[in-house]
């Protein structure tokens, strides 16, 4: 009988060709190799599949499982699906490894009989500028409660939800019914704040384990850029909605304040996303239901600045014309 994989690695895959030669190398170059490695193949229509199949013979314990395009949420939760390790990593398809990440967070989290093992990384301007750390300032942790991480991060406006950043207790994600949500993007959000207040255990090392990739991204005007600018908005209506559920449930009063900040920071990129659709009638038709939805009260509940409130308002109005 095998033994149950320790480490299973969960790897999204969706038009990347230009970018997953270098992700698969880092996995080849892993001084502790994942056990299993599952690659989602999310319907893509580029070589990544053929990319993916000429590296299996370099990574024999990688799985591809190809499915119909349904973004990165749902991809993520195939892989999960398959899953069998005692403890998960994620990694986007367009970022890399350092050879030590699974040597290092590994040995923290068992070492330590963490629910995360939380780590730091770099992001990857792609020689545009250099490499920038994540955390550069935050120093490395005792064990401690996920929810008192989270609140001295809030506390310090120093908090990026990722979910690469972190190695996870496989059992404690079943536990705690950690799943992502499509078809929404920015799908850490929820997730990563859920996860954090619900890990009892968790250790910060300041070590960068994972490169962040950065490109230059133009979108150039038209109804394709309008669909993704609207599902950027929707998806941040939706996050912040999460939050305000989250919130109800927090026994701690300073962390339900500082989940608040973080609702209304990140609410607030409502607006500035609605104004980056090109068409009005498509913006005017948002803006009215995001007011049915009751987005604009939610943010004003949590405003704790009179010039949040008046942002808020100044939009509201503009859902009225």
């Amino acid at each position: 009988m095998n033994a149950r994989p320790v480490l299973s690695l969960v790897m999204p895959v969706y038009n990347v060709a230009q970018y997953l030669p270098a992700c698969l190398d880092s996995l080849v170059a892993q001084t502790r190799q994942p056990d299993e490695i599952i690659a989602v193949d999310d319907g893509a229509t580029d070589t990544s599949p053929q990319i993916l199949a000429e590296y299996q013979s370099r990574l024999p314990q990688m799985r591809i499982i190809r499915q119909v395009n349904g973004g990165l949420s749902a991809a993520r939760n195939t892989g999960m699906d398959h899953a069998s390790g005692r403890w998960l990593v994620f990694l986007d398809s367009d970022d890399r490894l350092v050879p030590r990440h699974c040597e290092i967070a590994l040995a923290m989290a068992e070492s330590d009989d963490l629910d995360m093992a939380l780590f730091n990384g770099w992001f990857d301007f792609e020689g545009r500028e250099p490499d920038l750390l994540i955390y550069p300032k935050e120093p490395a942790t005792e064990v401690m409660s996920g929810g008192q991480w989270l609140r001295e991060r809030l506390e310090r406006r120093s908090f990026f939800h990722m979910v690469w950043l972190h190695l996870y207790r496989r059992d404690f994600m079943l536990s705690s019914g950690l799943r992502f949500v499509p078809p929404w993007v920015h799908e850490d959000v929820q997730w990563t704040t859920r996860a954090l207040i619900a890990a009892r255990r968790v250790r910060y090392d300041p070590t960068p384990l994972v490169y962040y990739r950065k490109p230059v991204r133009r979108l150039a005007p038209g109804p394709a850029t309008d669909a993704r600018w609207r599902l950027m908005t929707e998806s941040s209506a939706f996050n912040a909605q999460e939050l305000d559920r989250i919130i109800q449930d927090i026994r701690d009063p300073e962390l339900a304040r500082m989940v608040a900040w973080q609702l209304v920071d990140g609410g607030l990129s409502i607006f500035h996303k609605l104004e980056k659709i090109s068409a009005a009638e498509t913006r005017r038709a948002l803006r009215a239901k995001l007011r049915a939805a009751g987005i604009y009260g939610l943010l004003w509940r949590h405003a704790s600045s009179w010039a949040q409130k008046r942002r808020i308002a100044r939009n509201w109005l503009k859902s009225l014309a």
